[in-house]
């Protein structure tokens, strides 16, 4: 059975496995910057702690960042990808970033999940009071525009961030 899930250290393995299939492109809704070195246990449990504390209202976000809360799509103990949640939007996530961004190891996408984990996530963010949010993917995306839509997505516009190549597409989603 599919849950969503707090991250936890004890499926690294399963983690690490689902990093290496990324070969290095971005994993959208982790948190995870090219600076840690997953492979290093150590870092990996430094990089959990810092993601787990981004939801805490006690905890001022970096400069330019905003509350996030961060949660792995797991099935049994399988990673299978991650799912972020920011609790309000800064000008750069108004444009081009979103409230919610997700990901799906390679070796498990068109099963469905991103569209579960999608809806799982507008559950989750209407208990942290968000009454909409938006949902941004990358023109070339076809699978994110298709799970966005089936999650009741209203395309807005297409923006394109500074110094990118391609435009994002902007939907909102009542939660």
């Amino acid at each position: 059975m599919r849950t969503l899930i707090r991250p936890d250290g004890r499926l690294y393995d399963s983690w690490l496995a689902a990093h290496r299939e990324f070969a290095g492109a971005h994993q959208d809704g982790t948190g995870l910057l090219p600076s840690v070195d997953a492979g290093d246990p150590a870092a990996f449990d430094a990089w959990l702690a810092s993601i787990l504390l981004q939801d805490d209202p006690a905890v001022a976000p970096a400069p330019g960042m905003v509350h996030c809360s961060y949660f792995w799509i797991t099935e049994a103990a399988e990673y299978l990808g991650g799912v972020s949640i920011r609790h309000r939007l800064n000008d750069y996530l108004l444009n081009y970033g979103g409230n919610i961004g997700y990901s799906v190891r390679p070796s498990r996408r068109r099963e469905g999940i991103a569209s579960w984990a999608l809806a799982e996530a507008l559950g989750k963010a209407a208990e942290l009071g968000l009454p909409r949010v938006l949902v941004t993917c990358l023109e070339s995306n076809e699978g994110s525009r298709r799970t966005i839509e089936a999650n009741r997505g209203v395309y807005e516009d297409s923006r394109t961030p500074p110094d990118a190549p391609e435009a994002v597409r902007r939907y909102w989603i009542e939660t």
